[in-house]
């Protein structure tokens, strides 16, 4: 991260509305290039006020979006969200703006950086996103090996 784009992203606060450039795609949210060079992320549940199935009905790659920041993770993640940028949206955006930005809660952990009962101190999004890689990752996988098992795509048994 260069100098500029550091300074831009430590001038972020949760609530800040934003002009970006739609950068990637998923199947779980978009990615977002905002001002400065910094990316941020809208979950597929903050791109419309109604159920979204298939986000590339809304958007593709090079719109240029407004965003609003809902939070900032310690680890620098940017979550955005289209829906509450919309001003039809202004219940969620006082709701927004009167929660307190995302802190460390004070939860007692086991040795390993865990709560009591297993949950890991992740967010639900991080969690998502690598539940979907992990499965996309095991279906190639198991794709991989029937198809062996099978004499491959398109073999002709005889």
């Amino acid at each position: 991260m260069n100098e500029g784009s550091r300074s831009f992203f430590m001038a972020l606060a949760v609530g800040d509305l934003l002009q970006g450039t739609v950068t990637g795609i998923t199947r779980f949210g978009l990615f977002v290039e905002l001002p400065g060079g910094a990316t941020g992320m809208v979950h597929i549940s903050e791109v419309a006020d109604e159920y979204v199935k298939d986000i590339h009905d809304y958007f593709k790659v090079g719109d240029s979006v407004e965003v609003m920041v809902i939070r900032i993770g310690e680890d620098g993640k940017i979550g955005l969200s289209i829906r509450q940028a919309k001003p039809h949206s202004e219940d969620n955006r006082e709701s927004t703006m009167r929660r307190p930005p995302s802190s460390p809660r004070k939860e007692r952990t086991t040795g390993e950086g865990r709560r009591p009962g297993g949950r890991s101190g992740y967010s639900f999004e991080d969690k998502l996103a690598r539940f979907l890689k992990d499965s996309e990752d095991r279906l190639g996988d198991l794709k991989r090996n029937t198809d062996s098992k099978r004499g491959g795509r398109g073999a002709r048994h005889g």
